[in-house]
């Protein structure tokens, strides 16, 4: 029985199913994000760190109220003091496990996305369920590093 190298389709198919192993995985991009959302009955203060070996720490401390009758100078310091109350608490927030596909975050075996991840335009947004009403997508900006 003579042994028969390999063919150039078997070979191909072979080297295909390789890449698609490897980009099941894919990387999360590393990096700081921060941001806050107000949309007059919720305010939301994010922040988000992806370390270079995919570890991810996330805060989002949140107040739920009528503040669109709130003074907008009242307003102001209560985002100001979710802001402040997150860089405090900050040094002990931990690592979460998330799944990443290439676009989304999720939970471990979790179906709703966390987090976003749009490549192209290199935004990052995070999503928030209070759940007492509908999810909010919070848009964040990429920061070199945060502020105390």
């Amino acid at each position: 029985m003579a042994i028969r190298p390999c063919s150039h389709k078997l070979a191909a198919a072979l080297f295909a199913s390789g890449l698609l192993a490897c980009s099941a995985n894919p990387t999360p991009p590393s990096g700081h994000w921060q941001g806050v959302y107000d949309d007059g009955a919720l305010i939301v203060a994010a922040r988000l760190e992806i370390d270079p070996g995919g570890h991810i720490r996330v805060s989002a401390p949140n107040a739920l109220g009528d503040f669109a009758a709130m003074p907008e100078n009242d307003r102001a310091q209560l985002r100001a003091r979710l802001v402040s109350g997150l860089a405090h608490s900050w040094p002990a927030v931990g690592a979460v496990p998330l799944d990443f596909d290439g676009k989304d975050f999720r939970k471990p075996g979790g179906v709703a996305p966390q987090l976003e991840w749009d490549a192209k335009q290199r935004r990052m947004t995070m999503i928030y369920y209070s759940g007492t009403r509908a999810s909010v997508r919070v848009p964040l900006e990429s920061v070199d590093d945060f502020d105390s």
